[in-house]
């Protein structure tokens, strides 16, 4: 693409943003019923669950004195939680989902023989079918393929951009000794503020660190759609626009597809040249602008555990399968059941399914409509997979080093038995081990993961009833500090305890 045509289509785009901004915040402003939005040829509102409920599993009422003692034995992580004793369950979106009826009966047929065998066939078929890529390598989950790409392709002192890396992206980046780099778009520093794409790399700032560092960027990377920075949407503009910006200076261009379907709808929803395009092809749109994948299935792949990686080169696929056999087995399996493959390969389709992704980003839109109404601070417009409070706006008595994420997501479980986790300093923030100095995330937000096809409105609206109960007595919220925590990955086994409060002054 040559200078001219990619300035025309980046300004076609930022044209474009500027009217769907003001539509954006008239629809976040709107009370409306569950989800209530037109729909195409009926004038019915109300975009109901596209499913009916085939089996149910119960969940246990705790007691806030029972919750207390919980988060005491726990450490006061809610990792460390056993999930019999949670009420509502928004921790993750990852692998927590509800298959389908197509899905079970597809894992009857799975066939686990070791290698070749006709599961990993219809696997492969529908990740080529809908990815495009000519090399599919099978994972137990997303983070063994950032573990094989990264061993692979990355090493001290290369660099590697992305729009935000999410956690184990980037401990698998920075694990080979490289630098894990975020080049967030310059929209999403404001989180209230109502932009169609805030998921968006910084295009500036690739060119910038591609250039700085010449022959050190193994790939540059966009997350789809950005789960560090709020879940929010890349534009197919900006992923166009990126990848012609890295392919210029020789370097590889990799999408982290984990929520593709999701960002897929965004760009249907919310660019106009893309209204009338099927969810596939949008897709498939995305993915011919990159070299390669990596995918946790457990999110738009809508199974419960596995995920895949993705290149069009050969020598890497050769290596990366060798890795592959190595630690997670054999090529046509990669530590999957064949029953897995099956419900991967069924998933991928349901996940652009047009009634579910309407489905999917009313309820997430109507918890976000809802918290707003009720003053409570998010990360402006919702996403697609969760809703982001912006725990430090919600608790400025709070400081940094109380965590504040943290300290609002315990308040929330002890007072309405809803487990969520904190996006913040916890998650992103580093302890130097010789010095003992913190280094503290941009922000402290608390996200809430919505869980595929699982809760229903009364569900979310016991969500909504809980989060502005504590927001009420929000001042009462006490900080945490960390007790013990490892070196990597710290927010899924560190330890906290309150901060005591303060001592009544006396006359």
């Amino acid at each position: 693409m040559t200078t001219t045509r990619l300035w025309r289509t980046v300004t076609t785009a930022r044209l474009w943003r500027t009217v769907t901004t003001a539509r954006l915040w008239r629809d976040l402003t709107t009370t409306a019923p569950f989800g209530a939005t037109l729909r195409g040829d009926t004038a019915m509102k109300t975009i109901i669950e596209p499913f009916r409920i085939k089996m149910v599993e119960p969940i246990r009422m705790t007691t806030v004195a029972e919750r207390e003692e919980i988060l005491a034995h726990a450490g006061y992580n809610l990792f460390r939680i056993p999930a019999d004793t949670i009420v509502i369950d928004l921790l993750t979106d990852s692998g927590t989902g509800a298959m389908s009826a197509e899905q079970w009966a597809a894992m009857m047929r799975g066939d686990e023989s070791y290698a070749g065998s006709t599961s990993w066939q219809r696997f492969e078929s529908a990740v080529k079918d809908i990815f495009g890529f000519r090399h599919v390598i099978p994972t137990h989950q997303g983070r063994a393929a950032e573990r094989i790409l990264a061993a692979t392709l990355c090493g001290p002192g290369d660099v590697v951009p992305n729009n935000t890396h999410f956690d184990t992206t980037r401990a698998n980046i920075e694990a080979t000794g490289a630098t894990a780099l975020d080049l967030p778009c310059r929209e999403s520093a404001d989180l209230a503020a109502v932009h169609p794409f805030k998921g968006d790399i910084d295009l500036e700032a690739v060119e910038r660190v591609l250039e700085e560092n010449s022959g050190k960027v193994p790939f540059v990377m966009i997350t789809v759609t950005n789960n560090g920075g709020g879940g929010q949407p890349v534009s197919m503009a900006n992923i166009r626009a990126a990848a012609e910006i890295a392919h210029r200076h020789g370097v590889r261009f990799y999408l982290d597809a984990c929520r593709f379907a999701e960002n897929a709808f965004f760009i249907q929803k919310r660019t106009p040249e893309y209204a009338e395009t099927s969810l596939i092809d949008i897709a498939r749109e995305m993915f011919s602008l990159a070299d390669g994948c990596t995918m946790s299935a457990k999110k738009d792949g809508m199974a419960n555990i596995g995920g895949f990686l993705c290149t069009n080169d050969a020598a890497v696929a050769r290596h990366e399968e060798e890795l592959l056999i190595l630690t997670e087995g054999f090529p046509t399996y990669g530590g999957l059941a064949g029953r897995d493959l099956e419900a991967i390969a069924v998933g991928l389709y349901e996940a652009l399914d047009p009634e579910y992704q309407q489905y999917r980003h009313a309820s997430t839109g109507y918890l976000g409509k809802h918290l707003t109404a009720g003053s409570v601070p998010i990360v402006q417009p919702p996403g697609g997979h969760a809703i982001y409070i912006d725990a430090g706006a919600m608790l400025p008595h709070i400081p940094k080093e109380q965590y504040a994420g943290q300290a609002l997501a315990i308040e929330l479980f002890r007072h309405g038995g809803i487990r969520s986790v904190e996006i913040g300093s916890v998650m992103f923030g580093k302890r130097d081990p010789e010095t003992g100095a913190e280094t503290y995330a941009a922000h402290e937000l608390l996200r809430l993961a919505i869980p595929r096809r699982v809760y229903t409105k009364s569900h979310v609206d016991y969500v909504v009833e809980a989060i502005l109960e504590v927001y009420e007595r929000r001042e009462e919220v006490r900080g945490v500090e960390i007790v013990t925590q490892p070196e990597a990955l710290r927010h899924f086994s560190s330890t906290f305890r309150p901060i005591a409060a303060p001592a009544p002054v006396c006359a």
